[in-house]
C-alpha cells in the first residue's frame, strides 16, 4: 500500500512538471485564436469566439513554405552530417587503440564548454575566404562534426559486445563492414536520439542564420519568427500563432521517435 501510494505521488509530481512546462505552448495556442491586432485580455478563450485569422495572416506574412524548406534542408543536412562524423570518431575512440587516445577523448569534451558565439568571428572569416557567406554552405558545414554526438556514439558503441566484433572479423569482414552492417543497426536509439537533438537544436537555431546569411531567399524559421517581434509592440494572436506553427514540425518528429529517444538516453553511458 506504501508503494502505490508512492508511486500515486510520483504519477502526480510528473504531471505536475508536464504540465508547467506545456504551460507557455497552451497560452501561446490560447492566444493565437484572438484576431490580427486586437488587444489580448486575461481569458481562457476569446470573447468573440475562436479565429483562424492570424494563423492564415501569420503563415502569408513569415513566407513559411520557403522558411520550412530552408529549415528543413539545413536540419537534415546537419544531422546527416553529424550522425557521419559522430559514428566514425565515435567508433574510433570505443574500438581502436592509438597514442594520445585519451587526450583526444578530453579534448572532445572540452569542446562541449565552448560556446559557439566564442568562435563566430574566425568561422565567419573562414567562410568568407570560401565564398560561402550567404549560401546554405555556411549554415551546414560550421557544426558538421559535434563533441555531443561523438561522445554518445562512443557510449553507446561501449555497451556492445566485442565478441559480436569477433564474429564478424572471423568471417573476413573488414573494420568498416563491422561499423556500418553490425554495429549502427544496433545503434539505433544512439542515433535516433542524436537525430533529435541535432535536428530539434538546428530547427530553433537563429544565430548562424542572423549572422551568417542576408539574403531573403535564405530565411529559416525562426528569422521568419524574427520578423513578428516589433520595436515599440507587438500584435501578440499574430506572434502567437506563427510560434504554433512553426513548433508543429518539431513536435512531430519527437512524437515519432521519443521511443528511441528515451531507449537511447537510458542505454548511454553506462561504461566508461
Amino acid at each position: 500500500m506504501f508503494f502505490l501510494r508512492l508511486w500515486s505521488w510520483q504519477q502526480l509530481l510528473l504531471c505536475l512538471l508536464a504540465a508547467l512546462i506545456l504551460l507557455p505552448l497552451v497560452v501561446a495556442f490560447l492566444t493565437s485564436g484572438w484576431p490580427p491586432g486586437s488587444l489580448v485580455e486575461f481569458e481562457l478563450l476569446p470573447k468573440e469566439g475562436w479565429s483562424w485569422g492570424s494563423y492564415l495572416q501569420a503563415w502569408h506574412l513569415g513566407h513559411f513554405i520557403r522558411a520550412f524548406g530552408n529549415s528543413t534542408l539545413v536540419a537534415l543536412g546537419v544531422t546527416g552530417l553529424q550522425i557521419f562524423t559522430s559514428a566514425l570518431a565515435g567508433y574510433a575512440l570505443a574500438r581502436m587503440r592509438f597514442p594520445g587516445q585519451n587526450l583526444v577523448l578530453l579534448l572532445v569534451l572540452a569542446s562541449l564548454v565552448i560556446p559557439f558565439q566564442l568562435l563566430v568571428i574566425p568561422i565567419f572569416m573562414i567562410l568568407r575566404w570560401g565564398h560561402l557567406i550567404n549560401t546554405f554552405g555556411a549554415l551546414i558545414l560550421p557544426i558538421a562534426a559535434n563533441g555531443f554526438g561523438i561522445f554518445l556514439m562512443r557510449q553507446f558503441f561501449l555497451t556492445i559486445p566485442v565478441s559480436l566484433e569477433e564474429a564478424a572479423a572471423l568471417d573476413g569482414a573488414s573494420r568498416w563492414q563491422i561499423l556500418w552492417q553490425i554495429l549502427l543497426p544496433l545503434s539505433r536509439p544512439a542515433l535516433v536520439t542524436l537525430f533529435l537533438f541535432t535536428f530539434i537544436g538546428e530547427w530553433n537555431d537563429l544565430f548562424k542564420p542572423l549572422v551568417f546569411t542576408t539574403k531573403p531567399e535564405l530565411i529559416t524559421v525562426q528569422l521568419a519568427l524574427a520578423n513578428f517581434q516589433e520595436q515599440f509592440t507587438n500584435d501578440w494572436p499574430l506572434m502567437m500563432a506563427a510560434i504554433v506553427i512553426s513548433t508543429i514540425p518539431v513536435a512531430l518528429v519527437f512524437i515519432v521517435g521519443q521511443k528511441q529517444f528515451i531507449r537511447g538516453i537510458a542505454t548511454t553511458g553506462v561504461k566508461n
